[in-house]
Formats: C-alpha cells, structure tokens, sequence
C-alpha cells in the first residue's frame, strides 16, 4: 500500500463550489507552518527588537563576528598572546603557549618566543598551517618573511638573557612585524634589549605596537617606555604585566605624551581611517577564548 502524506488534501466532486476546499486548504497550510515555527530554533533578529521602547541594543564585536573591510581586529587573549584577525579570515596568535581557551579555534599562523616557557609551545596544534619560531638554533638569526596575500609577516630579531642571567643568548627573541590592511603591527615579544639604530631601521613605522609592560622579566620600564616614545605607534597595546602596579607605573610614565585609554572590552578594531589623532595606550581586558563572551 503507499505510503500517505502528512498532509491529506481535501477533493473537489463535480458541482461542489471550490471555496469550502480552498479554506479548507488554507487553514491545512497555516496549521503545518505553525507547527514547524514551534520546532525552529528562536534566533536573535536585530531588526525586530532594535526598535522596541526600553530595549537596548548593545553593538560589540566578538571574535567570532567577520572583520570589516580593510581592518584588523586584535583581542588580548592572556599575558602576551593576541589573537589578530583579518576581513579575509585570517587568524593570527601572537607568542603562542599552546592554550588560547576552550573556543575551538585552529589559528591560521602562530609565532612563538622561547625566552619562557609561556611564550612557546613544544607541541603546538598539527593542524595550524604556519608555526613561526622567532628563534634559531642557539645565537643563530631565524628569518621569516611569510606572505599570505592580505597579510605579510616578517620578524627581526633581538638579544635576550640566556638562562638564569648567566649571560646573553643572540637573536633569542623575535619582534614580528604583521602588515596587513595598510596597516604596520608590531609584536615586541620577550624584549631584553633596547633596540639598535639598525633595527629600529628594520622594524619600520609601526601603526599599533604590542609592548611587554612587566617592567623586570623584560625590559625595565624606563628603557620600555623609551622604546615605544622612539617608536611612536599611534596605538600602544600593554601586555605581559603581572600586578595593576608595574601597569599603573607604566601608565604613569607614558601619559605625559600619549593618551590612555583603558577598557574592559578584549577586543579592539582599527583601520587606516580610525587611527587615533594623537598617540594613545589602549589598554585591553585579556580573556582566553570561549570565557566571558557575553561581554563583547
């Protein structure tokens, strides 16, 4: 025997007026689709609610949301790790340890440092395309100069401590460089050493900076806070502190020429049109991925 239809549609006998089966067959329909609305998943449409008396609509960016034409989005995820994504959908880990939080995101790039254990990882996801040591073998020079089409990544190296301070290890560390959306973004990694005039040279006019602000397992902040006035991003983003105080004493020592800006968001955007009129510190809540969304 076949198989009926959900839907039994009434017949029409000769001589019977159409209107009693078309009402019946509305009424059919309009029953069907209301059960199929009590099925689908409720959704969060913007346009319905925006406009309602008393609701408020709070527009954040999350990481998960697209980037927008020609820029870039940059959230401080822990200690000196920054997630920077593109309008292409590139996705880009700065200092990379191994965990970025329970979101199950395989970045596109990572780059590492190995001045301490919480800027590297030994084993880092198979499945990430490019993995960038910003080290050699020991005094040995690595060099990259990754062209993924939006983005290009290079790096140029820096000195750091070698073991328990017992002297220096040359190009230990990596400050890699990321130009993409018109836009020069720095990353100054594990930094031991004010940089020299060459390499000031080869880091170039960067846009936004990454800068460790610890003020004693990297740079002491006076030499920090010359670096970055020598520099002069228009964007300095502070990561790798410990203690509201080395942050407090940092901010204290860069406010006389840059504007501070704190935040309790993660996440930042910034394009060419957006950079701020006068140099500004931006300082960003870091969450690992996938913890406390809902504040974004």
């Amino acid at each position: 025997m076949p198989q009926q239809s959900a839907l039994q549609y009434p017949s029409i006998r000769p001589g019977v007026s159409p209107v009693p089966f078309l009402l019946a067959l509305v009424l059919l329909l309009a029953s069907a689709l209301a059960g199929a609305a009590q099925d689908r998943r409720p959704s969060h449409c913007i346009a319905m609610v925006q406009d309602v008396p008393g609701l408020e609509v709070i527009w954040r960016a999350g990481f998960r949301d697209p980037v927008p034409d020609e820029t870039v989005r940059l959230s401080y995820i822990d200690h000196s790790m920054y997630l920077i994504q593109t309008a292409g959908g590139l996705n880009v880990v700065t200092d990379y340890n191994g965990f970025i939080g329970p979101e199950p995101l395989i970045p596109d790039v990572v780059t590492m440092n190995h001045a301490h254990s919480s800027h590297w990882s030994p084993a880092p996801d198979p499945a990430i395309a490019h993995v960038l040591q910003g080290w050699g073998d020991f005094g040995e020079a690595v060099e990259h100069n990754l062209d993924l089409g939006e983005m290009l990544i290079r790096n140029v190296t820096s000195d750091i401590r070698s073991a328990w301070g017992a002297g220096v290890e040359p190009n230990g560390n990596s400050i890699f460089i990321f130009e993409v959306a018109g836009l020069c973004i720095g990353h100054l990694g594990h930094l031991h050493q004010e940089p020299s005039p060459e390499q000031y040279a080869a880091i170039g006019r960067l846009d936004v900076v990454m800068a460790p602000v610890d003020g004693g397992l990297t740079l002491p902040l006076p030499a920090m806070i010359r670096v970055l006035k020598r520099l002069r991003a228009s964007v300095v983003l502070p990561m790798h502190y410990f203690s509201n105080n080395s942050l407090t004493v940092f901010l204290d020592g860069m406010e006389a020429e840059f504007l501070i800006d704190r935040r309790p968001e993660r996440a930042l955007e910034v394009s060419l049109r957006s950079l701020p009129s006068e140099p500004t510190v931006v300082v960003l809540t870091p969450r690992l991925l996938g913890f406390n969304d809902e504040d974004l």
